[in-house]
């Protein structure tokens, strides 16, 4: 698992049937201290109803995402699976 903050929603009017159901989001991983781990992000599902600024944590890794979202044929490769309120 990783630590990401959520940048933003992606919107689009077509999705591979795999998608249909899930809101997608861009999240931006960073460190312990909140700080971004470079500059790229990435696309994760929601599986949290997570928001725009919050604090996640993501799962990135095909086949334990597959298994979250209970589709063994999703082609997703990371979610977020918990909104983080804080840490230590």
């Amino acid at each position: 698992m990783k630590l990401a903050v959520v940048k933003g929603n992606v919107v689009s009017t077509i999705k591979t049937e795999s998608h249909q159901r899930y809101k997608l989001m861009i999240v931006q991983p960073v460190d312990h201290n909140g700080k971004p781990l470079g500059k790229d992000t990435m696309i994760a599902a929601d599986g949290s109803q997570a928001g725009i600024g919050d604090t996640v944590l993501i799962v990135e890794e095909g086949g334990s995402v597959r298994q979250i979202l209970g589709n063994k044929k999703a082609a997703i490769d990371a979610v977020i699976v918990g909104i983080v309120d804080t840490w230590e």
